[in-house]
């Protein structure tokens, strides 16, 4: 007949076993699957619920009849009543003493260690050096551009980025209007419209127009891709914003977008979390790769949305 584990000692190493693979087994597997050069440690506080979990577990197996629970008491009551032979009795008094020490020791000796490297939420050590002196091409219209816009504007042409063309189908729909530039209509919109309509278009009033025809698109993508983290007033409280352990960044904060140079900002949106380095690590940004997604005359369109959404201006690249 085949021996069968006592119920005491399948609760004892059940316990074990599954403490060291949620304190060591989980890291090494993370470390593993991510490639990173160190293992991904569970909390302090996770493992102490994945424990709590495991004793209620270990409990209900016990309890659920008399036959378990007997059999689990059984050891503890032989070796209270001395059942078993004097060595055995010693080591297991030393080991239980010794347990019990060490706990109280290692939670009231005084810890030596290295102090913790602050996380860097949007570090730049991988930063190409080429992107710092990047200015936003699509707040810097070209006199060429300048001109096309007005000869488009002439035919009722003006050109808009795909995403927005089912939205001002609607609205032609709604209102029976034809002229996109109705439904932007803002009073360097309605100025342009003006001059059109004399013939006598000054440039620097289609440059303010199409500036804004530029940034109704950039309003528009960012509604679309980072309003759900961002929020409507690019403060960082967007609807999703509450879901993620490291908060979206408040781009109406002084210490944020304002302090950085439009380069800086194109990279980090172009490359998301995935393409931070190591140091932005475990907690990395859960931004995407928009350049997956998104053209770069979209990410720019973007761009120059979020510093008029928040009221900021970049930072000026140092001339070195």
């Amino acid at each position: 007949m085949k021996s069968r584990l006592n119920s005491f000692w399948t609760v004892l190493l059940s316990v074990v076993v599954i403490y060291l693979i949620v304190k060591f087994g989980i890291p090494a597997v993370a470390r593993q699957v991510t490639g990173l050069p160190f293992p991904l440690p569970v909390p302090g506080a996770l493992i102490f619920i994945y424990m709590v979990l495991t004793l209620i577990a270990m409990f209900l197996l016990v309890t659920f009849d008399d036959g378990p629970l007997n059999d689990f008491l059984r050891p503890i009551k032989r070796f209270l009543r001395g059942d078993f032979s004097k060595p055995v009795r010693a080591v297991g008094i030393v080991l239980i003493s010794a347990a019990a020490g060490w706990y109280v020791y290692d939670n009231a000796v005084p810890k030596i260690a290295a102090p913790l490297a602050l996380r860097i939420q949007h570090p730049s050590s991988n930063f190409p050096k080429k992107m710092e002196d990047a200015q936003n091409p699509m707040a810097n219209p070209t006199e060429d551009q300048v001109a096309a816009f007005i000869e488009q504007a002439k035919a009722g042409e003006v050109q808009f980025i795909e995403q927005v063309i089912p939205d001002f189908e609607t609205w032609k729909e709604e209102t029976g209007e034809e002229d996109p530039l109705l439904a932007i209509n803002t009073p360097a919109i309605k100025k342009f419209r003006a001059e059109l309509e004399a013939d006598n278009v000054d440039n620097e009033t289609a440059h303010a127009a199409l500036m804004e025809v530029r940034l109704f698109q950039g309003r528009a993508l960012y509604a679309m891709n980072c309003r759900p983290c961002h929020g409507d007033s690019t403060a960082g409280d967007g609807p999703m914003a509450d879901g993620f352990k490291l908060r979206p960044i408040n781009f109406t904060d002084n210490g944020t977008i304002e302090t950085i140079v439009e380069g800086y900002t194109f990279w980090r949106v172009e490359n998301g979390g995935p393409g931070l380095p190591l140091e932005a690590t475990p907690w990395d940004s859960a931004m995407p790769e928009w350049k997956v997604s998104l053209t770069e005359e979209e990410r720019w369109l973007i761009i120059m949305a979020e510093y008029d959404m928040a009221e900021k201006t970049p930072r000026i690249p140092e001339k070195h």
